[in-house]
């Protein structure tokens, strides 16, 4: 999902080592790169390391669990991805792959000392692909894992969006979004006028986009386009099938992860909320929590079913550490 910087205020990269914020070296084949990362809390036990979405958003988006998780004596972790907003941004296109994200990952949870005993994942849109390829590769690291409004398979989520949501559109709007699409012509103002009144304000954050809240506009101002585009594609209904990310699909390896899992999933999510439901049951030890006035950012348009039924997962996670 992707909004241009022109429909919110843009207000500059600011002090990127304010307080609990650390810059991590990561190693690629290209040289070694810094990415941001800011502790909130203090909890031996349980440690949220936060993947956000995009590819090529920001840590912004999270600033809701401000709100619940402090209270819960949760600690959690911001984190920019390489490429994203304060971490460094290096242009060579070979850098924008999922097995380099997922080493970097790796790298991130080693420099901050998560360890099995400690360590969830929690990963929302892109991020919960990356989450689930972290797993399927380091899940001897994990203590558990989330999945937040993502499904499994691409495939699958282009499937809904063509059968189950593009029909609900107004088709003659749907026709002229396709129509910017196939002419490359996105940055047209009046392609996203109808985006956000025929999808965005349904299934992306059902919310007037005027009232959106302030670290929702921060991130869509701070998305990197370029990482955007080169992985999941420029249009909004879907993952295009020239895109890096068009064909990655791990249903069928789900059961292969045995940490215990949480799926979240909406009502009126951009992705199948019952094939996200389906996925938990896919996981050795999964649950399924979706929320039934929701979105894909549920955690603003159905915060209080979304973080109840997170943070009742990760007490859960430590009750069970401690039988």
């Amino acid at each position: 999902m992707s909004v241009p910087n022109s429909y919110f205020d843009n207000t500059g990269r600011d002090d990127v080592l304010s307080g609990g914020a650390k810059l991590i070296p990561i190693v690629t084949n290209l040289g070694t790169f810094n990415v941001w990362t800011k502790r909130v809390g203090n909890n031996p036990t349980l440690k949220v390391l936060l993947l956000h979405g995009g590819p090529g958003g920001t840590h912004e988006c999270f600033e809701a669990f401000d709100s619940y998780f402090p209270g819960a004596g949760i600690e959690y972790y911001y984190y920019d991805q390489l490429g994203s907003w304060r971490s460094d941004h290096p242009e060579d296109p070979s850098l924008w792959e999922l097995d380099r994200f997922v080493e970097e990952v790796e790298q991130v949870r080693v420099a901050l000392g998560m360890t099995s005993d400690n360590f969830v994942l929690l990963g929302h849109s892109w991020g919960g692909i990356l989450a689930i390829e972290y797993a399927l590769k380091y899940q001897r690291n994990l203590k558990g894992l989330v999945i937040s409004n993502m499904m499994s398979s691409v495939p699958a989520y282009n499937a809904y969006a063509r059968d189950v949501l593009m029909p609900e559109m107004d088709q003659a709007a749907l026709a002229e979004i396709m129509a910017y699409e196939a002419s490359g012509d996105i940055e047209n103002p009046r392609y996203m006028e109808l985006l956000i009144a025929e999808h965005y304000v349904h299934h992306v954050l059902r919310i007037d986009l005027e009232d959106w809240p302030e670290p929702v506009q921060r991130m869509f101002t701070h998305m990197n386009q370029t990482i955007y585009v080169m992985m999941q594609g420029p249009s909004e209904l879907g993952i295009s099938g020239d895109a890096k990310l068009s064909q990655w699909d791990r249903t069928e390896s789900l059961g292969a992860i045995e940490v215990p899992t949480l799926v979240i999933g909406a009502r009126y999510d951009t992705m199948d909320p019952a094939f996200m439901a389906m996925m938990a049951t896919k996981f050795t030890h999964g649950e399924s929590l979706i929320c039934p006035s929701g979105s894909h950012l549920a955690m603003y348009d159905d915060q209080e079913v979304y973080f109840a039924g997170l943070i009742k997962f990760l007490e859960g996670l430590n009750a069970e550490g401690s039988q």
